[in-house]
């Protein structure tokens, strides 16, 4: 059975990291057969600490610095001190589900042949408070994320590797390469791109599935669609078939929200058909509420607004990461008319 290299790459995780690693360190699974590297981007709290204590206790973690501070930089790091057949990604804020993970997670390379592994991700916490209740199911559901990805998928089959993906063979990395650190976000999907045009297979294993935490508040929430956001249009700008429709749903429902809103006050029949569309809206998120969260009412009052987060949230990070890759091109177009019409040294700089 291949070895495994779980690569944790971690930012301030002090609250959950322990738990996180235990889960990890304590596998039914030989102990030489697998490390675990975390790989820390200066966190300010605990998360070292914490971590240091534990490698007094298994001879298997290993602990690296990422001066690059985030996740697509951490990944790399750990990577490059990885020295088993198969390196998996586990976020410092997710658990496993049991002390099978590694077994099940090298018996499926070796039963598949595939070139990388995909898992479900859903998203559950301990105790987990009502708001917590609504984003996990709120995010289970093609209301609150892409409908093109398997990731709450449960069945085991061969799949397109772009969202799933989250294990490899070490081949891959000599194939491909290491992920792009100029994401702060989506590195995995921009990843898992080069992936499919290398056309290297997947195989989606529920077996070997994690559970995430899920944000326990609307801003939380908010700021992590943004920066899902944000990926995407970036993503979309190196790789423009990437961008699909379903992609393109909550960029576009925000710009005609506010500019529709703008525009009806001068146009009052354009607000009958705003108004429209926002009550539509509207009764689309609490129907899917009474539905996803089955008579529990604490939740269901919830879901509207996590979706709300959900939507606008990416909405938000999608286009201004958009904006700004729009005036860079300008900046850079308008340099180089500059430098063809003058012989200065410094356009270098310039472009």
């Amino acid at each position: 059975m291949p070895s495994v290299s779980v690569i944790v790459p971690v930012r301030n995780e002090a609250q959950g990291i322990e738990a996180a690693l235990r889960t990890l360190l304590t596998q039914d699974f030989p102990r030489a057969q697998y490390e675990v590297i975390v790989a820390d981007g200066a966190s300010t709290d605990d998360t070292v600490p914490i971590v240091r204590r534990l490698q007094a206790q298994f001879d298997n973690l290993k602990l690296v610095f990422n001066s690059g501070k985030l996740s697509s930089a951490g990944r790399n790091t750990a990577l490059r001190h990885a020295t088993k057949d198969v390196a998996v990604i586990v976020d410092g804020h997710c658990t496993l589900p049991d002390r099978d993970y590694l077994k099940n997670l090298s018996e499926a390379f070796e039963l598949s042949g595939a070139d990388c592994l995909g898992r479900p991700q859903p998203l559950d916490a301990p105790n987990p408070t009502p708001f917590q209740e609504a984003v996990s199911a709120a995010r289970a559901s093609r209301l609150g994320h892409n409908p093109d990805s398997d990731i709450f998928s449960n069945e085991a089959k061969f799949v397109p590797p772009q969202s799933t993906a989250v294990a490899y063979s070490r081949t891959v990395f000599h194939r491909i390469g290491f992920f792009d650190q100029s994401f702060d976000a989506c590195e995995d999907v921009e990843f898992n791109q080069r992936v499919h045009r290398a056309k290297l297979s997947c195989y989606f294993s529920p077996k070997v599935k994690v559970l995430y935490h899920p944000r326990s508040n609307w801003k939380g929430l908010f700021y992590q669609l943004s920066r899902y956001g944000m990926g995407r249009a970036r993503l979309a700008f190196k790789y423009p078939k990437s961008l699909t429709l379903p992609a393109l749903v909550p960029p576009l429902w925000v710009v005609w929200v506010i500019l529709g809103g703008l525009a009806s006050l001068f146009v009052p029949y354009l607000g009958w058909v705003w108004l429209a569309s926002v009550l539509f809206y509207g009764a689309v998120l609490w129907g899917a509420a009474f539905v996803l969260s089955h008579g529990k009412m604490p939740v269901a009052r919830r879901i509207p607004l996590v979706f709300s987060g959900i939507h606008f949230g990416f909405a938000w990070g999608f286009w201004k990461e958009t904006i700004s890759r729009l005036r860079t091109y300008a900046a850079r177009t308008s340099a180089s008319a500059v430098c063809t019409r003058q012989s200065d040294s410094r356009c270098q700089s310039l472009l």
